[in-house]
């Protein structure tokens, strides 16, 4: 996140290093998770990039994890919360998400009683996935026809903060607690606090404010299922 943001700025790990008063080589630890940033970093980044909390947010959640000895739950503990929960917000910067990968929905999406999904995808991430372009798109429009799937693009060059925050999902249950799961430097960790959860609950609702309406991802799709070759769904 910290990367796509500094690039965003077009600085460099030394400048920006130099403005905040940090060295490169920090800049660059942090960058690739082999350092753990500090409270007062994260403070002078929210404020840098004029961000309400947003890495102070996230600097919580990290201590909270490590304060708790909570180790990466992983892919495989996310699946298996995956299949008994009602309700699945998904926001993806990268790619597009296991459960809407053709063949990749059976036994969830197929079960008797579906959740409902929500999705909020950065629109490069429909041009990343492996695979024939065109029966990627045909097979997510025939996904969004269903009552229980809500899919939303945000545009690859919105200038939403929260935007660059990286992926998240948030499961929810009846009669229970939800769920927050985190991908971060190639590792899943899960969380269930009260407040993970409620920031990730509303950072996703904001998402959705900022993406293209229901109707228009769903034109974007079909321009795109048309024309698989073309770069940007969204031109």
């Amino acid at each position: 996140m910290l990367k796509k943001m500094r690039d965003a700025a077009e600085l460099t790990q030394k400048e920006f290093g130099e403005t905040l008063g940090y060295s490169p080589q920090f800049i660059g630890q942090i960058e690739s998770a082999r350092n753990i940033p500090s409270k007062t970093f994260a403070q002078d980044l929210d404020t840098y990039f004029k961000i309400d909390g947003l890495f102070l947010e996230l600097w919580h959640l990290i201590k909270d994890a490590r304060r708790l000895g909570m180790s990466p739950a992983g892919f495989s503990k996310y699946v298996e919360l995956e299949r008994s929960a009602t309700t699945i917000r998904i926001f993806e910067s990268r790619f597009v998400p296991v459960l809407f990968l053709t063949g990749d929905d059976a036994g969830v999406l197929d079960r008797p009683n579906p959740p409902h999904v929500f999705l909020v995808i950065d629109e490069e991430a429909l041009w990343r996935a492996e695979g024939p372009r065109e029966g990627r798109f045909a097979h997510l429009l025939r996904l969004t026809e269903r009552p229980e799937i809500c899919l939303q693009v945000l545009a690859h060059d919105t200038d939403y903060p929260p935007a660059h925050s990286g992926s998240f999902t948030v499961l929810g249950f009846d009669g229970d607690s939800d769920v927050v799961y985190i991908e971060s430097a190639g590792l899943g960790s899960l969380f269930d606090t009260p407040s993970a959860v409620k920031s990730c609950v509303m950072r996703f609702d904001l998402l959705r404010g900022h993406a293209y309406s229901v109707t228009e991802s769903r034109a974007i799709l079909e321009r795109a299922a048309h024309s698989p070759d073309s770069r940007s769904p969204s031109n």
